[in-house]
């Protein structure tokens, strides 16, 4: 049983032995210097550190690679430990065991069987002696012959005794040390185990490292970006897709006919949306092309994950626009208006405002309050499962420009205060200048929301009649 036992463990070693080498990165035998040279995590990590030089630290490219770099270094450097201590501890034992000691104890087991062939020859020589002997026994020659021969065999019998009796011991030992050899399977998982601890405590150790470099680059994209994340990470408050195209168009497309209806050259507005969604953009090159400036601002708005006006109350937005009577219907719309996020509520803000400044111009650009709102409300406002295209750009789409067409005629009724389009100064436009002479102007956007709900209901006319009727008084006393 034992000889069988001694055969299997024997091809199971070998094999196992010649499969967890082909497992080594490194190259098997050399220390630890010449393997890092053939390792790939190490050849991984030069050409990351290269690049990282040749692209700089200005760059958030060259940040990376440098921080990746060190990274799998040090991550090449645990697994030669590794690979080493698999070697010293699994490897060679398992080596020793299939290719030395079972071949010994199988070299013993072919000892013993030539013995006792040569004991069974000895014996065989003494018997055919001894009967000669018993057919002569006046000679004496013959009987010394025979004493020699029976001493032979005895000294082979005794050879056989003390080889059966190493070979009995070399196999119990085996037996008895198999213990030894399953601990070989568990040292390899616990030094696995360990590398793989190592390892990962290094990743765990330079990820927070990386994100901080990400998030601490402010070139960041823009457009398909939740709001409040790029807000957050360019710390404005008013997205970046919008100012910019705000402020150019407040300077070159207030007076373009069909701003916002039609569609520019794909190629600039191509062009335009990679150029805002790396911060820069040359107003100079744009503000012959206002309508790709619009386009623009339009597919920022419908590229959001959620609508400007969001998701949450789309329902509230939609219920409101059925209201019968216009003076209640107005009243439901900017009591939703007042539930929307502060940064939602600040960028929705700017944009009508900015809107109503554009009608203010619809005799030359022929943008009424009305046409702004057929071409940009389903970029304000959308539901969250589109469903049926057709369908929707009937329906929702009406009940949507009852929403959007009152905010942009009642502007300043919604939004009291004035409101400065250039916030960040980058541009030179205009301020918009409310002509209701009883608002005083927006209160600070770092206000509480509560507070400025607060500070609006104060603020804010009685009704839009009163608010339109002051406007006209405004208007005829020039």
């Amino acid at each position: 049983q034992v000889e069988k036992r001694l055969e299997l463990v024997k091809q199971v070693s070998h094999s196992t032995h010649k499969k967890l080498t082909a497992c080594l990165q490194g190259q098997q035998g050399v220390d630890a210097d010449k393997r890092s040279k053939k390792l790939p995590l190490t050849t991984l990590a030069q050409c990351l550190m290269e690049g990282s030089a040749v692209l700089g630290d200005d760059s958030l490219l060259g940040k990376m690679l440098r921080l990746c770099g060190e990274a799998e270094d040090k991550l090449a450097q645990e697994l030669i430990h590794f690979e080493l201590q698999v070697e010293r501890d699994v490897i060679e034992p398992l080596f020793v065991l299939a290719e030395v000691e079972i071949p010994n104890i199988q070299k013993q087991r072919k000892h013993l069987a030539k013995l006792v062939l040569d004991m069974d020859s000895s014996r065989t020589r003494w018997q055919q002696s001894a009967k000669s002997s018993g057919l002569a026994s006046n000679l004496q020659p013959v009987g010394t012959k025979a004493d020699a021969l029976r001493e032979e065999m005895e000294e082979a019998a005794n050879r056989v005794e003390i080889c059966r009796d190493q070979l009995s011991a070399d196999m119990y030992n085996f037996v008895a040390k198999e213990v030894d050899y399953a601990n070989y399977f568990q040292t390899l998982i616990e030094v696995q185990a360990e590398y793989h601890r190592k390892s990962l405590a290094l990743l765990q150790n330079v990820l927070p490292q990386i994100k901080a470099q990400q998030e601490a680059w402010m070139e960041k994209p823009s457009f398909g970006k939740p709001l409040e994340e790029h807000l957050a990470v360019s710390g404005r408050e008013i997205a970046f897709p919008v100012e910019a195209c705000v402020t150019m168009l407040l300077e070159c497309g207030m007076q373009e006919e069909g701003l916002f209806r039609v569609a520019p050259s794909a190629s600039k507005l191509k062009k335009l949306k990679a150029a805002l969604d790396c911060c820069v953009v040359d107003v100079q090159e744009y503000s012959a092309d206002p309508h790709a400036i619009a386009g623009a601002l339009k597919s920022y708005l419908r590229e959001l994950p959620e609508p400007l006006m969001t998701f949450e109350l789309y329902e509230e937005w939609i219920q409101a626009s059925n209201i019968p009577e216009q003076e209640k219907r107005l009243q439901a719309l900017w009591s939703a208006c007042e539930k929307l996020p502060k940064a939602n509520y600040n960028n929705i803000r700017y944009l009508i405002k900015f809107l109503a400044k554009l009608t203010e111009y619809q005799d030359t650009n022929k943008m009424t309050p009305s046409n702004v709102a057929i071409v940009l409300g389903p970029n304000l406002l959308w539901p969250q499962a589109d469903g049926n295209m057709t369908e929707m750009m009937t329906t929702v789409s009406l009940q949507i420009v009852g929403i959007i067409e009152p905010l942009i005629q009642h502007a300043d009724w919604f939004f009291p205060g004035d409101i400065e389009f250039n916030v960040t100064g980058n541009y030179g436009s205009p301020m918009h200048v409310n002509h209701n002479a009883n608002y005083s102007s927006m209160p600070s956007p770092d206000m509480d929301h509560a507070d400025r709900r607060q500070h609006d209901q104060a603020r804010r006319p009685l009704s839009v009649a009163t608010d339109n009727m002051m406007l006209e008084f405004y208007k005829k006393d020039g």
